[in-house]
């Protein structure tokens, strides 16, 4: 699904979210650099999909090795296109890998960060388990996440977007049916706040905690190994 959606990923993404998604990315990365000393370390950005993530932290700092994992080739291929284009190939690493089966070894990563990923995981407490094994001690992880808003009017005028414009824009523009009703019921699906929070910690991570972004369309969750 995600690699018959790669050449028009960028596009919605960027329509849909009203362009808000690149502010979110930008205030995970000032809290990671403002929290963790990563400079000349190794970073992965887990389902990286066409690599904006990687590509932010890779901009805001000087000396960090980056690696780019996702599942689907389409979407890597749109990544490293972006990497070329911004004179990054030096600083990004792409890899085709599956987030409940990672090819690294225990204690890799300095850092990690998750872009509207973890949602995706067949299994996500597999997936999270993964994460905190190649991670090193003391490494921090970072979670940004479609939330649902819980208050009046934004809970009314998220659920009027969500599962009635978002599908219908998706459809247009992607040639694909599946991926924007998938959406929105993936996100109504993933354990949100707390419950997920309950799952970070059963996963082996310390210090978990969560911030609303814009109104509560979206969740920044931290924690560390």
């Amino acid at each position: 699904m995600f690699d018959n959606i790669a050449h028009r990923y960028d596009f919605l993404n960027h329509l849909l979210s009203l362009g808000i998604d690149r502010s979110w990315r930008r205030k995970a990365i000032r809290w990671l650099k403002e929290h963790h000393s990563i400079e000349g370390e190794q970073v992965m950005d887990m389902a990286t999909g066409t690599g904006d993530f990687a590509i932010d932290l890779a901009k805001r700092t000087e000396d960090v090795a980056i690696v780019a994992l996702d599942l689907s080739e389409q979407m890597l291929s749109k990544g490293r296109q972006k990497s070329s284009k911004n004179a990054l190939d030096d600083r990004i690493t792409w890899v085709k890998g599956d987030a409940e089966a990672l090819p690294y070894k225990d204690d890799s990563f300095s850092a990690m960060t998750v872009g509207f990923g973890v949602r995706n995981f067949g299994n996500i407490q597999q997936g999270l388990r993964e994460m905190h094994r190649i991670l090193k001690p003391g490494a921090p992880l970072i979670v940004l996440e479609v939330s649902q808003p819980k208050k009046f009017p934004m809970r009314q005028i998220f659920g009027v977007y969500f599962r009635g414009i978002l599908p219908f824009v998706g459809r247009v523009f992607s040639k694909d049916h599946r991926a924007y009703t998938y959406l929105p019921e993936s996100v109504k699906a993933f354990p949100e706040g707390e419950d997920f929070i309950a799952l970070l910690h059963e996963a082996g991570f310390h210090q978990g905690n969560h911030q609303s972004l814009t109104a509560g369309i979206c969740a920044m969750y931290t924690c560390t190994k």
